[in-house]
């Protein structure tokens, strides 16, 4: 045949002496009955003939794109970038194309991805939610669309959900920073609307409860991202300022070193910082920073693992409990004094 003319399934076939059916089998990687002489006569062929599948053929036959959807909430975060790394690597090895959606938070725009990745029929969607979007969640439980949550539970649904335990990242940076000789703590977190942001504000409580020392709700803090700077000013006017901060978020730490610098607070000799989250240059500045990683990339292998579990079966999860908790790490470096 002359290059000018694109090959086909047929053309594969004939030349490398071989069925349509087992050319077939080859393209999607069932090579079960299939001899080394035969796969390797196959593969060859398809190189010389410079054959191109057609992608959206064995999609309406198959009835699947090899596709899924990851919507995360901030891009900006290290945590987003890591799942949404780890998933497209994931997907990567089992033959799997990944599109990654970023909402800023924002339930509206949350809902227009979920609808667009579905008119673009990706087989499922693995989703950092904004939880204020129950009716859709809910739609998609109903239409047996598979859906794993990531970070986020959202609450009566029977929906895989891989989460960090939040509780325990924020009971173990208090409990530290208690340890270093420090009763007056404050938090600061963003707004409570998910439950990872309130569960870190339960595992403060609880650190403070089991060590002993007294609740001020004045040193908590759930504010927008552009609020913190004012947040901050506020805790440092009170009678009593904190002698340690604990940042929610990494978002949250980068309001809090920049306003620490241009009003010259020492750390830690000043104040005592923390971060519930990892960040690139935790070693880098000084003094280098104490964080609490969280297992990104190990989240992000269960998720992709259930997406890819579901959509095989195509079987929703029991209505029990469907959650799979992960537990991070504390990283002690001199933020928080010797």
């Amino acid at each position: 045949m002359t290059k000018s003319k694109k090959a086909t399934l047929l053309d594969v076939a004939k030349t490398a002496k071989v069925s349509k059916s087992t050319v077939s089998q080859y393209l999607n990687q069932r090579y079960e009955y299939m001899s080394a002489e035969t796969k390797m006569r196959i593969e060859q062929t398809i190189k010389a003939l410079e054959y191109q599948p057609n992608f959206i053929a064995r999609s309406l036959k198959q009835k699947t794109t090899a596709t899924i959807g990851v919507i995360v909430a901030n891009l900006l975060h290290r945590f987003s970038t890591e799942i949404t790394r780890a998933i497209e690597d994931y997907c990567h090895v089992h033959d799997y194309h990944v599109i990654v959606c970023n909402t800023d938070e924002d339930p509206s725009k949350e809902k227009k991805y979920i609808d667009m990745l579905k008119a673009k029929q990706v087989d499922g969607l693995i989703i950092v939610p904004t939880c204020q979007n129950d009716e859709v969640y809910r739609q998609l439980v109903n239409e047996h669309y598979p859906v794993v949550f990531l970070d986020r539970k959202v609450e009566n649904l029977p929906v895989h959900t891989v989460v960090m335990d939040n509780i325990h990242s924020s009971y173990t940076c208090t409990s530290h920073l208690i340890s270093q000789g420090h009763k007056d703590i404050a938090i600061i977190t963003p707004p409570l609307n998910i439950s990872t942001r309130s569960e870190r504000i339960q595992g403060y409580k609880a650190a403070l409860q089991d060590h002993g020392i007294g609740f001020d709700p004045l040193y908590v803090r759930s504010v927008n991202i552009s609020e913190v700077t004012r947040q901050l000013e506020e805790l440092f006017q009170t009678k009593k300022p904190p002698s340690a901060l604990l940042a929610g978020n990494d978002l949250v730490l980068m309001e809090i070193l920049p306003y620490l610098l241009k009003n010259n607070i020492r750390i830690p000799d000043e104040l005592a910082v923390a971060v519930i989250d990892d960040v690139n240059f935790a070693d880098f500045v000084s003094p280098p920073l104490t964080t609490f990683k969280h297992p990104a990339v190990e989240m992000a292998n269960k998720a992709a693992e259930l997406m890819l579990g579901q959509i095989k079966s195509r079987e929703l999860p029991d209505t029990g409990s469907n959650v799979i908790s992960f537990k991070g790490k504390l990283q002690v470096r001199k933020s928080c004094g010797a």
